[in-house]
């Protein structure tokens, strides 16, 4: 796999001005140290040279030599020779850390392998310095037992001030934090659902949910969202003919196939559930994913003030900060509370506080990362078109994933043989409401490095070839 390097350019960009009451040397250290734990700078990266640097900073070349140094000491970097200066996360990276879909398995896979199973990007800028902000505010909260079972304060009223700036009155106690956004789906569902009521979703749907629901023993009830058109006439249709007591929506670069609802389809969908006494629970979670322009689209709450929204930040800024959060109407928050400490006391503090600050911060994707999304994007767009010009997805405007329409229906075949090439995919079954089905359809996310997106597509369009030439298609 082509090593990553990072110009000396870029990474002066990246590092922000010098801190002058800092140390020259220091303040390269802290910054270079800051990008590797935020995730913007990947292990095994090559650092630029000491001389690039100095023509790039305008300091000494012992001030860059003793920065180097000091990130040497630090675990930060390590010397190789032929190859220069390499970023190194002390300890070295830790695999395992896909998003738990419940197609995978739970063993470690050789090294090499690239997992496209997950649409998950690493951690924002800033995380590292959010949770040095946390901790020195920790203090505050240590005297008690620590539990909050509603939320820390701050974070509950840090969720309702972004949902006012979207347009939606919130005030803090109309939300519940939960671990995690599909904990908070869990918690909404079971606010409303008893065994054996039916639940309305759109299909292919995000696997997570669709788990937690089997697991409740509710009905699940498919309504054909393959290309993903919103289809609000047979949602009509089937909320009229089989009395569903809820539904789930997925409007905002609905996961897998990317679509964005506008505020037209967001009114007929509220109007739809409200006509047929339907409880809608919307998942937001990447509502802030927008990738071009923002979308001028109000959240559904706005349209449905009877809905229950969740949201978190696993997608936003990162997957290990396990926060979610359930914004509900003023009569079904004590339900969605009591419903989550079915399974959930309290999520963490800390994370809590970390990401209150993160929300009056830095809402959404910060610049850089929304650029290298599109670009990573177009990479995998472009370069699957080509190679395979049977392959049909749009190209998104927000989201984590392309959804790829097969010219044959062989989608488990391909992620079978992309295996084999040491290349993960989910096939298009693990999306369907029913388990089964969808084969003609696969998910490629993109948030990956896109040295490994690169690699990923190779592999993938030899599994194709070897499947087409296996079954004698085209």
């Amino acid at each position: 796999m082509p090593e990553p390097r990072i110009s000396a350019h870029r990474l002066v960009a990246m590092a922000g001005p010098p801190d002058a009451r800092t140390p020259s040397y220091a303040w390269l250290a802290d910054a270079v140290r800051l990008l590797v734990a935020d995730g913007r700078l990947l292990h095994g990266t090559r650092l630029p040279s000491e001389r690039e640097l100095v023509t790039a900073t305008g300091l000494s070349r012992t001030t860059v030599s003793r920065a180097y140094a000091e990130l040497r000491e630090r675990g930060y970097a390590r010397a190789r020779h032929g190859s220069g200066t390499l970023v190194q996360i002390p300890g070295g990276p830790v695999s395992g850390a896909a998003e738990p879909l419940p197609l995978h398995d739970l063993g470690e896979h050789a090294s090499g392998v690239i997992d496209l199973r997950s649409a998950a990007p690493s951690g924002q800028p800033g995380l590292a310095a959010a949770f040095e902000r946390a901790v020195e505010r920790l203090g505050a909260y240590t005297g008690g037992m620590g539990y909050f079972p509603l939320g820390v304060p701050e974070l509950r009223e840090a969720v309702a001030q972004r949902y006012r700036e979207r347009g939606v009155p919130t005030r803090s106690d109309q939300v519940v934090v939960t671990t995690g956004a599909l904990a908070g789906c869990v918690a909404a569902f079971r606010a409303v659902l008893h065994r054996g009521d039916r639940v309305l979703l759109q299909s292919p749907s995000y696997p997570g949910t669709l788990a937690s629901l089997r697991q409740d023993a509710v009905r699940l009830l498919a309504v054909p969202a393959e290309s993903g058109r919103t289809d609000l006439e047979a949602i009509a249709e089937r909320a009229a003919a089989s009395s569903p007591r809820a539904m789930l929506a997925l409007p905002d670069f609905h996961n897998p196939t990317g679509t964005l609802m506008d505020d037209d389809e967001r009114a007929r969908l509220a109007g739809i559930w409200e006509r047929h006494g339907v409880v809608g629970v919307v998942d937001e979670t990447l509502c802030e994913l927008w990738l071009q322009d923002e979308p001028s689209v109000r959240p559904m709450a706005a349209h449905a003030p009877g809905a229950i929204t969740v949201g978190g930040v696993s997608k936003s800024h990162w997957g290990g900060l396990r926060i979610g959060w359930v914004r509900a109407p003023r009569d079904l928050v004590g339900a969605v509370a009591r419903a989550r400490t079915t399974f959930d006391l309290a999520p963490p503090v800390l994370e809590q506080l970390v990401v209150a600050d993160l929300l009056q911060t830095r809402p959404g994707l910060s610049d850089d990362t929304r650029r290298g999304l599109r670009e990573r994007r177009d990479l995998v767009h472009g370069a699957i078109s080509r190679e395979l010009p049977g392959w049909r997805a749009l190209s998104p405007s927000g989201g984590l994933s392309l959804w790829w329409r097969l010219p044959v229906a062989r989608s488990s075949a391909l992620s079978a043989a992309a295996e084999r090439r040491g290349v993960l995919l989910a096939p298009g079954s693990a999306f369907a409401v029913e388990g089964q089905g969808l084969e003609r359809w696969v998910r490629t996310p993109y948030a990956l490095p896109a040295e490994q997106l690169e690699v990923a597509v190779e592999r993938i369009v030899a599994a194709w070839r070897e499947v087409v030439a296996h079954d004698g298609t085209r």
